[in-house]
């Protein structure tokens, strides 16, 4: 029997999460982007509840092309408040568009956008050996830096927590657990 991480015990969409996606090493940009949008989504709900709406938001947020989303106007924000199949909150809307344009500034100064979040991590993925959930932490001294930076940047919706759910789901640490078969293949 295979061993997965506590959280992704059944046959689910969070099981093909977990062993297709969740902690694999990301570095596309457009896809770092997406990531940083969906988690800021979930602030206060379950990480389930987004990625049942996964689809959805990529539909409605233009396949999350930034140069897209950076131009959304009070008309689209309207459009996407009426939309039952995403999560309608005007403050979350909002800073998603707020946070395409802080992308794209940093993407024009730092070259991509990966390597400068890449950067808090010293550009190599922090390896942790936990045994239990119970073990996991919130935040790292990471994701404090990372989020003072990006909320000095003009990003929105990047509390610390938020950051390294990020820095989970995008391999930049490895969060499995050290009896998951997912922790040696990402290791």
């Amino acid at each position: 029997m295979i061993q997965r991480c506590a959280w992704a015990h059944e046959p689910s969409i969070m099981q093909v999460y977990h062993d297709t996606e969740w902690g694999v090493p990301l570095h596309d940009d457009q896809k770092l982007f997406e990531f940083l949008i969906l988690e800021g989504m979930q602030a206060g709900l379950s990480w389930l509840t987004v990625l049942k709406k996964r689809e959805a938001f990529r539909e409605a947020f233009d396949e999350f092309d930034p140069q897209k989303i950076a131009r959304y106007s009070d008309v689209r924000v309207r459009r996407l408040l009426r939309n039952a199949r995403i999560i309608r909150n005007r403050l979350k809307i909002t800073a998603a568009i707020d946070n395409a344009r802080a992308f794209l500034k940093v993407q024009e100064a730092q070259g991509s956008f990966q390597k400068f979040l890449w950067g808090f991590v010293d550009h190599r993925p922090v390896i942790n050996a936990w045994e239990s959930t119970r073990q996991l932490p919130c935040t790292s001294k990471e994701s404090d830096a990372m989020s003072r930076v990006l909320k000095t940047l003009g990003f929105r919706f990047v509390g610390s927590t938020i950051c390294y759910a990020h820095m989970q789901a995008t391999g930049m640490v490895n969060d499995h657990l050290v009896s998951c078969f997912r922790y040696r293949q990402l290791r």
